[in-house]
């Protein structure tokens, strides 16, 4: 029989940031000693929060989005929000997050999730366009670079859905980015948003 029960599991999971089944075999080798699992963990280093954006994102939920006008849906967004564990996917508020980010991407129509996802060769190509553009504005070649610099976080804002304010500021101000990422802390595991759909009625692209 064990000595534990599966809340002293979610608990030491919620405290050490370890995921479901270590947290459980930590807790047997204790023979249900909270504090003495604890060190398991961290003798183990599954604890460490340094480790935890490397480790395998196997769970998640898919949020949804549909914006109707005169009773007919017009955009649909489907959004995979990644986590470690079942039991952070299914809890409601990874559910919650899932849709409300769908909702956002439906407003802002980010292209792409993160700054690395990115091509190269679009960058390459708005820096030469904001270079241009400064120049046409009679901008002196010596500060053209800071120009650059500060006008490309301005495209990576609106195009980068982690850069991007989320839209209900009354529920977080902040970036999805760090929405996430506060999740991400509070849950005790990596989480991410892995890929997202958007589809609007009269685009070619979602």
């Amino acid at each position: 029989m064990s000595d534990f029960t599966a809340k002293d599991v979610q608990a030491l999971r919620q405290a050490s940031g370890a995921g479901m089944m270590d947290a459980k075999r930590a807790l047997e080798e204790a023979g249900g000693d909270m504090e003495r699992a604890k060190e398991i963990l961290r003798e183990k280093g599954l604890a460490d929060v340094k480790k935890r954006s490397g480790r395998r994102q196997g769970e998640g939920a898919i949020g949804h989005y549909l914006h109707s006008q005169a009773g007919r849906p017009v955009i649909g967004v489907l959004v995979e929000l990644a986590s470690e564990t079942d039991f952070v996917a299914k809890s409601d508020e990874f559910l919650e997050m899932a849709d409300d980010i769908a909702m956002h991407i439906a407003a802002a129509r980010p292209r792409w999730v993160t700054r690395e996802d990115v091509p190269a060769e679009v960058v390459d190509k708005e820096r030469e366009l904001i270079a241009a553009q400064a120049r046409n504005e009679g901008k002196p070649d010596h500060i053209i670079d800071k120009i650059v610099e500060g006008r490309i976080g301005s495209f990576y804002q609106d195009n980068v859905l982690y850069d991007q304010t989320f839209v209900r500021s009354e529920k977080f101000e902040g970036t999805i980015g760090e929405m996430v990422g506060a999740l991400a802390a509070k849950m005790g595991e990596n989480i991410s948003v892995a890929r997202f759909a958007r589809l609007q009625v009269g685009e070619a692209d979602g």
